[in-house]
């Protein structure tokens, strides 16, 4: 039994739980017109927007055109709304059929690439990432499949879940690590390009680090890409083809 949410010792609940689901509102009433789907798309659309930090019911109330306490009609807690647009986000990206003829090594590359991706273009999305129970109907989706597509590499089932840990925790460190960077990127005014030569140029003037670099010189430029993209892209592709290989090894291996 899961124990409400602020009681000393307890788990905490969840949106999705008994008593907690979708709703009309208290009492069955519908105020303003609103809905969880509106609020949640709000809340998502206002996370991107100022970030998890600035986030509060009555800046949401304010994005609504609503009073604070009509949202609570429709949710308990900021922590509800917060765990709902968390779901949410994970409904921005189609999922393979993982029984189809399709190879699991490409379905695999392109859940994580995907995962990558929600979690740049989300950066509030990282910071809530173990924070709720997860059980919302599109993380189910997104797990089950990550689940099944792992499956049919061969690995029995007691290495399964590690190898669904080594691939999706990568993952979740390399797009945290990337969504910070162009972040801070972006609050500079400056192109990525751009703002990387003048990181480098910054560093050079640091003897530790520029000996660092200069000792570096080799790796990077045999790594090459011409742009942070490309130098992004190809860390991760290559980081990811390991990580795939280790399966395969492990399987082989029996």
């Amino acid at each position: 039994m899961v124990k409400a949410a602020g009681a000393k010792g307890a788990a905490r609940t969840s949106v999705w739980l008994a008593g907690k689901e979708r709703r009309g509102g208290r009492g069955g009433g519908q105020p303003s017109g609103l809905d969880r789907d509106r609020i949640t798309e709000a809340t998502v659309r206002l996370l991107d927007a100022e970030g998890l930090a600035r986030f509060s019911m009555r800046r949401l109330a304010a994005e609504l055109n609503v009073t604070a306490m009509s949202v609570y009609w429709y949710v308990d807690t900021k922590d509800d709304l917060l765990e709902l647009a968390l779901d949410a986000a994970y409904a921005e990206f189609p999922l393979p059929e993982p029984d189809a003829d399709t190879d699991w090594r490409e379905q695999l590359r392109g859940l994580a690439a995907a995962y990558r991706a929600q979690l740049v273009r989300h950066p509030w999305l990282s910071p809530l990432a173990g924070r709720y129970l997860n059980i919302g109907p599109n993380h189910l989706a997104f797990s089950q499949t990550v689940q099944r597509v792992i499956r049919r590499a061969g690995l029995p089932a007691h290495r399964v879940t590690s190898a669904i840990s080594a691939v999706f925790q990568f993952v979740y460190g390399y797009g945290t690590i990337e969504g910070q960077f162009l972040s801070r990127i972006a609050d500079s005014g400056l192109s990525p390009d751009d703002y990387y030569g003048q990181a480098m140029r910054s560093a050079l003037e640091h003897e530790p680090a520029a000996d660092f670099l200069r000792q570096s010189k080799e790796i990077m430029d045999a790594r090459g890409g011409a742009t942070v993209a490309e130098m992004l892209d190809r860390d991760f592709t290559f980081a990811l083809d390991l990580l795939i290989a280790g399966i395969e090894a492990m399987v082989a291996r029996g």
